[in-house]
């Protein structure tokens, strides 16, 4: 339990239902529509659409989503609804244009955008309400206004000269060639008319029709290779998540081309290396954190790819001799420059939230446009903003990961979802791009290794490599900076934190649950 002496959070605690979203109108949004009887699903979709209009930097409807559903007595589902490249986008392609890298603000980077075609999926297969009563909430706030949050605020500050670089983005993001300041009130006029679009119709209401054709005809003048047939073929997927125990804790997550993999190798790592330290802020706890940070990084960025179209060696990555081979190379006491090559088998920005309902129903949800306001570049008519997902592939043939039609790229998205005798521990994500599976992994050992509470699990300090750095936040100790720095770590002050994340989790001795809100945002956790 945290000290009432210091500034903090508490846990927050209820009987029914449980949520925890990163900006309170998605949180009471989703209080809103369980208490007029949707379940967790409903709340999830009228949750998402409503973080797309008052968290635009982080999410939008030109994004991808992922989910993890846990419906009591059944097998968890996952469900995989990222964008896949254009049919026309090939490594020859690119070769032939002297294009050797996919640029953020190039329409290359978009990927059809895959989220509102998985919000239509889980609607239609889970929830009990129609698009028309789940976006009613957000096509309001579109409409006629939101008060812009100051984390809302200082992620669009800083992005408005890039916003600035295309017209219909600085058109729809924009006051008179501003960002909105903090209490100021915005609207997004087109993205309601795209909202009512797809209450009317469904996902025919984005795939489809004028909103379809604005989006292509848009990216189609800056070069891009989509067409209205690319959209139309979008489609999402059901998939068996991959897991591993931790302490008596089974983590989910989803499997390639998701990273979540990236938190699975972490946490076998660290198993066996045993208990880091007797604080969770100690040097040696994030010392080894790093160097195993580092080898499962690398792991992924070795394999990870689209199972659809390549052989990804999931077994593989996860077997007792591979994470052998990958912890003799730790040193724990110095940084170990080259860790070597990644073993090889034989032969071969973001917003996360979860709710919990009254009937046992549980899903961890997360969709983005990866980077801030993703690619930058946005449909004049609809106002809908493009993710730079593309951004994901690389354009080496030799690579698994290599752009190809219709493939899915390697994907920094990963909601998570801890069990324990069968049923669910925590439902929990962590934004943030590439740093989300060592976030997980700093959550469950903060959990179980720490005895720290969801709330505090959360509010822990971090650190995460970037750019040949150690970036860490300004909670960590001096002294623990200061000794990593002796074991040969560069070290240096991150300007805003590591991440965002959100937890509902059990009490299961009190039959209760428990939310959990990351104050590096501005959301919270509600329950009743």
């Amino acid at each position: 339990m945290r000290s009432f002496h210091f500034p903090g959070r508490s846990t927050v605690h209820a009987r029914r239902a449980m949520v925890a979203t990163s900006h309170p109108s998605a949180s009471l949004t989703a209080i809103e529509i369980l208490k007029k009887g949707g379940n967790a699903v409903d709340a999830a979709i009228a949750t998402i659409a409503v973080l797309c209009v008052v968290e635009p930097a982080m999410t939008g409807i030109g994004g991808d989503c992922f989910a993890i559903l846990s419906k009591p007595g059944q097998k968890l589902i996952a469900l995989n609804a990222s964008g896949k490249a254009p049919k026309a986008a090939t490594a020859a392609w690119y070769a032939k244009q002297g294009i050797g890298q996919i640029e953020l603000q190039s329409a290359h980077a978009v990927t059809v955008p895959g989220a509102i075609d998985g919000w239509a999926r889980l609607l239609q297969d889970h929830g009990t309400m129609s698009f028309a009563q789940v976006l009613a909430p957000a096509i309001d706030f579109a409409d006629n206004g939101f008060v812009v949050a100051p984390r809302v605020a200082h992620d669009w500050a800083k992005a408005v000269h890039k916003i600035k670089m295309n017209k219909a983005a600085a058109k729809h993001l924009l006051k008179d060639g501003r960002s909105p300041r903090v209490g100021e009130v915005f609207t997004f006029k087109a993205l309601a008319r795209t909202l009512k679009a797809i209450a009317r119709d469904g996902r025919d209401g984005f795939y489809g029709g004028e909103v379809a054709a604005d989006m292509v005809a848009e990216l189609k003048a800056l070069g891009g290779l989509h067409t209205l047939a690319d959209f139309a073929a979008q489609s999402c997927a059901y998939d068996d998540t991959i897991q591993v125990g931790y302490n008596g804790v089974d983590l989910h997550e989803l499997p390639p081309n998701m990273h979540g993999i990236v938190a699975l190798i972490m946490l076998k790592m660290l198993a066996k290396l045993g208990r880091l330290s007797d604080s969770p802020t100690a040097p040696e706890r994030y010392h080894v954190m790093m160097e195993a940070a580092r080898l499962a990084y690398g792991m992924r960025d070795r394999f990870v790819a689209d199972p659809a179209m390549v052989k990804v060696p999931v077994d593989f990555m996860l077997a007792d001799k591979t994470i052998d081979t990958l912890v003799k190379r730790i040193d724990r006491k110095r940084v170990t420059p080259d860790l070597g090559p990644m073993p090889e088998p034989k032969g071969s920005d973001t917003v996360c939230f979860s709710i919990a309902d009254e009937n046992g129903m549980v899903v961890s949800f997360i969709n983005s446009l990866f980077a801030d306001f993703g690619s930058g570049l946005a449909a004049p008519k609809s106002g809908v903003v493009f993710h730079n997902r593309g951004q994901g592939f690389v354009l080496d043939p030799r690579h698994p990961n290599c752009i190809a039609p219709g493939k899915r790229p390697m994907h920094t998205l990963v909601p998570a979802m801890a069990m324990q005798g069968g049923e669910p521990l925590a439902a929990f994500g962590v934004m943030g791009a590439a740093f989300q599976p060592i976030g997980h992994v700093y959550i469950m050992t903060n959990m179980l290794d720490y005895g720290l509470d969801p709330q505090e699990a959360i509010d822990c300090p971090r650190m995460f490599f970037e750019g040949g750095e150690i970036l860490m936040e300004s909670g960590i100790p001096a002294a623990t900076a200061e000794h990593m720095a002796l074991m040969g770590h560069k070290i240096a002050l991150r300007a805003i934190p590591w991440g965002g994340a959100q937890m509902v989790a059990f009490d299961r001795a009190n039959g209760t649950l428990i939310g959990a809100s990351d104050a590096r945002k501005d959301g919270l956790a509600l329950g009743y």
